[in-house]
């Protein structure tokens, strides 16, 4: 039991403070009930990021609801973090705000190469089951020091946007933006992690089905969801980029 407790994972929605099992509670976090949950805020998603397209082929300026839903997620993301039994509410929520995050997006890449956002869900689907493949294989192991190279680069990962988001406002150009092969090596490298993120998750949902008490599913999705999106917004950037230059 002591290996479950000092178990960690790099995505935030995984941490023990969300997993401290009440063992009264008979209603235990299921996968089936994980999965049904994170197909209806995939649903979600895809729906809002259908209309925002709709929105911007009628000429509406979509740059609002990719900055607002970024933001909205974040502001949603710490709620879920201290109020965990207000998931049930905050996870559609987040949700509705990364639907409005990817259409904004996703519409101006898509203005360009439309079949892009496509294929980009295409390869997404196709990272999700390669890596739920090997882990139950146990092709690749979640080990001790797996764990601590991904929470480390994820980290490093997220510091290197936020520097880049700030110094933007300041109109300082940094490479992650860019077109150039420091810009595809990080982007290639930035995929790669946010697809054994999932590689984690799966890992830990393992070690506590039916453990947990069934509210916490909601924290399970919210966790899965937040490297669903990781991992397709860095595949449409890379597969952006390389059109771009080739």
């Amino acid at each position: 039991m002591n290996k479950l407790t000092n178990y960690k994972t790099s995505n935030p929605a995984f941490t023990n403070y969300f997993w401290e099992t009440n063992k009264n509670d008979s209603n235990k976090m299921s996968v089936s009930g994980i999965l049904l949950k994170s197909f209806i805020c995939l649903l979600i998603i895809a729906v809002i990021t259908g209309y925002i397209w709709k929105l911007y082929n009628q000429g509406v300026d979509v740059k609002w609801f990719t900055l607002g839903g970024m933001l909205a997620a974040v502001v949603i993301s710490i709620l879920v973090s201290i109020r965990q039994h207000w998931a049930p509410i905050l996870v559609p929520l987040y949700s509705i705000a990364k639907g409005a995050f990817l259409g904004g997006f996703s519409a101006l890449i898509r203005a360009k190469f439309p079949e892009l956002p496509f294929q980009a869900i295409g390869v997404t689907i196709i990272t999700f089951f390669t890596i739920l493949i090997l882990y139950q294989t146990r092709l690749i192991i979640v080990t001790k020091k797996l764990r601590s190279i991904i929470i480390t680069s994820a980290t490093s990962i997220f510091v290197v946007y936020i520097i880049a988001w700030i110094l933007s406002f300041f109109g300082i150009k940094t490479f992650v933006w860019g077109t150039s092969w420091l810009a595809i090596v990080f982007n290639i490298i930035a995929a790669v992690i946010a697809s054994f993120t999932l590689l984690l998750d799966f890992d830990f949902i393992e070690r506590y089905k039916n453990k947990a008490s069934k509210h916490k599913e909601w924290i399970a999705t919210w966790g899965l969801l937040v490297s669903l999106v990781w991992l397709y917004t860095e595949i449409l950037r890379l597969m952006r980029t390389l059109s771009i230059r080739f």
